[in-house]
């Protein structure tokens, strides 16, 4: 099942901080993105389904509703309690990407939301092979914030995520999964690509929530984090209570050789 048991300590720390921010502030996924992964994995009744690195749940929840059999794979304990809260009657397990707790072939489609970048991407790839039975897939799904919306490019820029880097963050916008998956699996198939959009109905409060969520933001001393959430309220100010953060989603779907 792979030797790595470890997690970078910024997630570990960031979202074990943060877990209840995120699960008030972070976006789901819209029913197309959903419906095409549901349809390019073949999840339904009677099928086994991984949702890995699934955070609190947000699109496992989702996935539920196909009745196929999930379980949720997440090693943050703070995380992992939301998840069991928002999905009950789903397995949870604790467990890591590049040593993820299934015996080998038992795993029809297996899914990754918002969290690929945190990965070791070849021992990744080699695990979720392991796990899938033959025929099986990995489907990938990212939401970015969609910053040709003013407000949203001056929201990124006072979160400093271009300095992402300092905190060790492994998350560049736009990547291409498809060509990292090509490089690093070559036990997958060439993936098929899906691009949509969401619409996160959104307040001040939520929003600093959604902030409040990013892994070295959650780290930060509560000083640092209550000055951040100030400035965060003064950008949105001029939306009033309620107004929409819109993103951009990608989504993959990976067939095994």
């Amino acid at each position: 099942m792979g030797t790595a048991d470890h997690i970078s300590d910024v997630a570990a720390e960031g979202f074990g901080a943060g877990a209840a921010a995120y699960e008030k502030g972070r976006p789901s996924y819209a029913d197309d993105v959903v419906d095409w992964l549901v349809r390019h994995l073949g999840i339904g009744p009677g099928r086994t389904v991984v949702d890995l690195a699934a955070g609190t749940g947000k699109l496992t929840r989702l996935l539920a509703a196909t009745e196929a059999r999930i379980t949720a794979i997440e090693p943050v304990d703070a995380m992992r309690d939301q998840l069991v809260a928002a999905c009950p009657g789903v397995d949870a397990l604790s467990g890591t990407a590049e040593s993820i707790p299934l015996p080998d072939g038992t795993v029809d489609a297996l899914t990754v939301a918002q969290a690929f970048h945190w990965f070791d991407p070849a021992v990744a790839l080699a695990e979720i092979a392991r796990v899938l039975r033959p025929g099986g897939s990995l489907g990938i799904v990212f939401n970015e914030r969609d910053t040709r919306e003013a407000w949203v490019a001056d929201l990124s820029k006072l979160i400093r995520w271009d300095e992402r880097e300092r905190w060790r963050v492994p998350y560049t916008v736009e990547v291409d999964w498809a060509a990292v998956v090509a490089e690093h699996g070559p036990q997958f198939q060439p993936a098929v690509r899906y691009d949509s959009s969401y619409i996160q109905p959104m307040d001040p409060d939520t929003l600093v929530q959604r902030v409040l969520s990013t892994s070295y933001i959650a780290r930060l001393p509560e000083a640092e984090q209550t000055a951040l959430a100030a400035k965060v309220r003064d950008l949105v100010a001029p939306l009033g209570p309620s107004f929409e953060l819109p993103y951009v989603t990608v989504a993959y779907a990976v067939p095994l050789r």
